[in-house]
């Protein structure tokens, strides 16, 4: 629909959301995700990420059908993750009430449920995509009552998200040394033999070991594939689990069936679980890597401080959380404490360092009228600060905004890796195929047939195709950001290889962040040592950047501050 707009001459107004996808484990399952939510009524637009597990929406004409889109993702065999919030609601009386304030949080785009407690005056919503507790706040507060975030961090979202990738690493790890445990004497007469050295595991050990590993340690690729197959596709699960199951079955037949007909057994049970090791080894090592590159973004988050100090009508100060505060809300900040808001300063002079965004080393003089940052420090002035944005819209949220739109994109190269994976699992199927009929129909026997044939769809596995790119591309983003280079898109990334030539607009990008004193001439009569002593002794007391510098001096030269009394 939106294409047709385009073509008319017009441009449509569109919207954005962001959803997590979990269960995603290659670049096909990347395109079966897209073609899932581009199906959707409303949806102008997709990209899927596999790095991050994340789906970026448009929609055209107001549509935003989250709940559509989740049910989407669901179809196709994948976990949409959902976010729970929960909010403490004042001046419910009665079971209408609740009813009340149920459909209006659940009239907001992504509430996916909502559940209200009169007797504990609580809600719990369920929402898939980012909805800011102050947007279901509204709602609520629309319906005629009041709402209150009961999150106490402004990154609890961000959060939950890391302690849930964390606990599946954790879980990973256990499955990847058990594993490893149960494959080590399958794998050890094969190390051996170039040494000489027989050691012969029976075949029933063997079974035993293999077994646990085969289906409890690999149900998740045979979980995996069987999605896949019954939306007629492929993916990497796919082929592990055949191959792996092919290798596991030969075993199995030789040894039930082998002796019967007074044949020699040939096992490769330490086929079946090796590979499987190395793939949750590799699972495990990819989950690493997500993380670490998720640092920027945390480092970024870090500068926002969680509460603010709101001060009311009456004067009072009360500590709330950040999603708690509104465009138009005064806020106190002390000396020393963080901005928590972008707004204009209405009381106080300061000095601000607005170093992470600017990164000019000195404070800038604030007086009232002047904006100010969140994010940004306050040097040594009590303010009143009136707020003029908050959540997603203050320059630090639009800056990691930014940081993981630039990561989520997809650059040129991973459009063409995209456009390979759709079609390269059938292919993969079909040479593993004629594989298996070619060495039959060489006279080799059915072994020695379906372990090429199972090489061929072990070896195949994509799992660096759809993951190679888009990790490379969070790390880049990554390791720029912690330096304060913010990176646009993927494809200024892949193209920055061609830059032979940078200009820097200000010495401040070029600059530690902090100044130095390189020397000190003392006037005549006066001693190096007492310049110093004096100079640092003026500055002991102060926490200006420049103050600082001097002390560093007077430290690096071993002197001692001089005493100073009756400091303004």
């Amino acid at each position: 629909m939106a294409d047709a707009v385009l073509a008319a001459g017009y441009t449509p107004v569109t919207q954005t959301t962001e959803l997590t996808i979990t269960g995603m484990t290659c670049a096909t399952c990347v395109g079966r995700v897209e073609r899932a939510i581009a199906g959707v009524q409303g949806v102008a637009g997709v990209s899927v990420n596999l790095a991050t597990e994340r789906a970026n929406v448009e929609f055209v004409d107001g549509r935003s059908d989250v709940a559509a889109v989740a049910d989407a993702v669901l179809a196709a065999g994948y976990t949409p993750v959902t976010q729970t919030t929960e909010l403490t609601i004042t001046g419910m009386t009665c079971a209408s009430c609740v009813t009340r304030v149920e459909k209006a949080l659940l009239k907001v785009p992504g509430v996916r449920s909502a559940s209200v407690n009169l007797a504990a005056e609580t809600a719990r919503i369920e929402a898939v995509g980012d909805v800011p507790a102050y947007v279901l706040i509204e709602a609520v507060e629309s319906a005629g009552y009041t709402a209150s975030a009961r999150t106490g961090s402004a990154e609890t979202e961000r959060g939950i998200e890391d302690a849930r990738r964390n606990a599946a690493a954790t879980r990973e790890l256990r499955h990847v040394l058990i594993a490893a445990a149960l494959s080590l004497p399958l794998v050890v007469p094969m190390l051996l033999a170039p040494s000489g050295i027989e050691v012969a595991v029976p075949g029933w050990i063997q079974l035993l070991l293999a077994t646990p590993v085969q289906f409890w340690l690999g149900a998740r690729f045979y979980r995996a594939g069987w999605k896949a197959a019954r939306a007629r596709t492929g993916n990497m699960d796919l082929l592990v689990a055949i191959g792996t199951s092919a290798a596991y079955g030969l075993s199995l037949y030789q040894l039930l069936f082998a002796p019967m007909h007074g044949m020699d057994a040939h096992y490769y049970f330490e086929a079946s679980a090796v590979v499987i090791t190395l793939i949750l080894l590799g699972k495990w090592l990819e989950g690493r890597a997500k993380r670490q590159t998720g640092e920027a973004i945390r480092a970024l988050m870090a500068l926002r401080p969680d509460q603010a100090r709101v001060v009311g009508a009456d004067g009072s100060e009360r500590e709330v959380a950040l999603a708690e505060v509104r465009s138009g809300d005064r806020v106190r900040v002390r000396p020393g404490e963080r901005i928590p808001v972008d707004g204009r300063l209405i009381e106080g002079a300061t000095h601000v360092d607005e170093s992470m965004l600017t990164g000019e080393s000195l404070p800038v003089a604030k007086v009232a009228g002047d904006p100010v940052t969140g994010g940004s420090i306050n040097a040594d002035g009590l303010i009143l600060v009136e707020t003029t944005a908050v959540g997603a819209e203050t320059t630090l949220a639009r800056i990691v905004r930014l940081v993981e739109s630039a990561q989520g994109a997809k650059a040129p190269i991973q459009r063409l890796v995209d456009k390979v994976s759709a079609v390269f699992v059938p292919i993969v199927l079909v040479i593993a195929a004629l594989t298996l009929a070619g060495w039959l129909i060489a006279g080799a026997g059915v072994e020695v047939a379906i372990l090429n044939a199972v090489a061929v769809l072990v070896i195949a596995c994509p799992c660096a195709l759809g993951l190679a790119t888009p990790t490379a591309i969070m790390a880049g983003t990554g390791v720029a950001a912690r330096a304060g280079v913010l990176i646009k898109d993927a494809e200024a990334l892949e193209t920055a290889h061609r830059i032979n030539v940078v200009a820097f607009d200000k010495t401040g990008t070029l600059t530690e962040g902090k100044p130095s004193l390189l020397a000190g001439l003392p006037a005549a009569g006066v001693e190096r040592t007492d310049l110093i002593a004096l100079a640092a002794a003026l500055q002991a007391g102060s926490e200006h950047p420049l103050a600082r510098a001097v002390m560093a001096w007077a430290s690096s030269e071993g002197v001692e501050p001089a005493r100073a009394s009756g400091m303004r």
